[in-house]
């Protein structure tokens, strides 16, 4: 049997409504198109080369027009009234509920308008790229000003009397809503900087075993090494290096990206964790469910929350470093202790790089984000403002002023990709990591697992409290499901005040 047959087999096995196994077809028809130009854009970061992007360009226009078609189409609006009221099981009742909310977002939106925000998106990549290169912020004004202009646009077609900025968040976080990412966010931003100054005054100086510089050879020998310790399925993913590190893929093929700074072998390797639990992720969703949103990752908070627990909480552990010190010795010639090894990954200093942050100013770079983004899409702030604002909000809230724009409002891929309201799911995204890890804890002796190697535990877990529901629960309800309570900064920032705390001896 193909994982085709066993989806349908799977999907249809019981007696359903007449309406849906027509609908079943038609969902699995768009997911299939959307994960088409997923593969789209992840050979066109890492493989493509740059000559490719004017076809590109119309080749992944092309495919979001068809896909928006589909989410639009009337048999399918014809096949959401008729479900409506269909005695459904809850599992079938969770694909109507997700497909319909996108439905009634779609139809809202003028075919035209998703061709152009795609072609705009596409055709931004290589600019920003450049202007990234070049540290010119004046080089991508133009096009990142076209960029809010159409979100903008898109925004008002969904609902012209909601706030802009509500309505794109809720295309990365449809369920949790704007009012809990700027609670969180604000409970960030008013407690972490003392904790911060804290660290900064304090006399413990944590060690830095790490001179000179690695080639790219040897660091990626040591990642290959902590995936394969950590239990990467490389039957199903692979590894490549991007300009901006990411994860594209689904159960079946999960494809991670990383990069390699010479002089900082700990920024590719968490860099790496981090997008190994993104793929793990996608590769602990059900495959006889593939297709349909049974089978599909939930939201960005829920699938940061997979890569922040296996950086900050798997690999940024001591246990980690007890496990891992051997191997770095190996492939980097450095010999140090476990103790300095997991010094050198927790210390905290203010940077201008939100990628290289540690996990506590990394925050306050979200907040940086959020506050300028949000202000672009709701018309307070003119996109050449930008470079100066963020100059300004750097030194307010991290002490700091970027050297030039390359290191400041160019840094991130975010805004080339009209991906506005995705930054705030970071922060999310690191608070139930820290949720879940304190509910793994209750049933699981992490640490000594972490520390033996001994990662099946930790998946199956993880698996069973939130990879194999896919969309069946909200966010909401997938974080009660998953730890017993709603989502709460309380146990990221106990996290934070112990193991800092200890650490610089506060």
């Amino acid at each position: 049997m193909t994982a085709d047959d066993a989806v349908t087999a799977t999907a249809d096995s019981s007696d359903p409504p007449e309406p849906y196994p027509e609908f079943l077809d038609h969902v699995r028809r768009l997911t299939y198109v959307g994960d088409a130009g997923q593969l789209l854009n992840w050979d066109q970061q890492v493989m493509m080369p740059e000559g490719g992007t004017p076809a590109r360009a119309k080749q992944q226009s092309a495919l979001s027009t068809l896909g928006h078609e589909l989410l639009t189409d009337d048999d399918l609006a014809a096949w959401l009234d008729d479900l409506a009221d269909a005695d459904l099981p809850p599992e079938r009742q969770a694909v109507v509920r997700e497909i319909r909310r996108k439905h009634e977002r779609a139809v809202r939106v003028p075919d035209d308008l998703v061709a152009r925000v795609s072609e705009a998106t596409s055709n931004a990549l290589p600019v920003w790229e450049a202007a990234r290169e070049d540290a010119d912020f004046g080089a991508f004004e133009d096009t990142l000003a076209e960029l809010v202009a159409l979100k903008r646009e898109y925004a008002a077609a969904i609902d012209p009397h909601r706030d802009p900025y509500a309505v794109l968040f809720e295309e990365y976080e449809p369920y949790l809503g704007l009012d809990v990412a700027e609670r969180v966010l604000g409970e960030l931003a008013a407690t972490l900087p003392d904790l911060i100054d804290d660290i900064a005054a304090s006399e413990v100086t944590l060690a830095a075993p790490f001179e000179g510089t690695y080639g790219e050879s040897d660091q990626r020998a040591l990642v290959e090494e902590a995936l394969e310790v950590l239990g990467f399925d490389w039957t199903r993913g692979r590894l490549n290096t991007s300009t901006h590190p990411f994860t594209s893929g689904t159960q079946f093929d999960a494809r991670i990206t990383t990069r390699f700074t010479p002089d900082d072998p700990l920024d590719g390797l968490g860099s790496t964790i981090h997008e190994f639990g993104h793929a793990t992720y996608e590769l602990g969703l059900p495959r006889e469910a593939y297709g349909t949103p049974l089978g599909t990752s939930r939201d960005l908070a829920v699938h940061e929350s997979q890569s922040r627990f296996w950086e900050n909480h798997v690999g940024r552990s001591r246990a980690f470093w007890e496990l891992f010190a051997p191997h770095v010795a190996d492939h980097l010639g450095v010999e140090a202790d476990p103790r300095a090894l997991y010094e050198a990954a927790n210390r905290v200093a203010p940077g201008p790089i939100r990628v290289e942050a540690d996990e506590l100013t990394y925050h306050l770079h979200i907040v940086v984000r959020f506050e300028i983004e949000r202000d672009l899409v709701r018309g307070d702030l003119d996109v050449g403002e930008v470079p100066a604002v963020w100059n300004e909000k750097m030194a307010e809230y991290l002490g700091l002023r970027p050297a030039d724009d390359a290191a400041g409002c160019l840094q991130d891929i975010h805004w080339s990709n009209g991906a506005f309201g995705y930054f705030p799911t970071y922060s999310l995204g690191s608070v139930l990591a820290a949720q879940l890890a304190a509910a793994m804890r209750a049933d699981l002796p992490l640490s000594e697992q972490v520390r033996n190697g001994e990662f099946d535990p930790v998946h199956d877990w993880l698996t069973d409290r939130v990879h194999r529901h896919g969309c069946r629960y909200t966010t909401p309800d997938l974080v009660r499901e998953a730890t017993g309570e709603a989502l709460t900064a309380e146990h990221f920032l106990a996290y934070a005040e112990e193991k800092y705390g200890s650490l610089y001896g506060l």
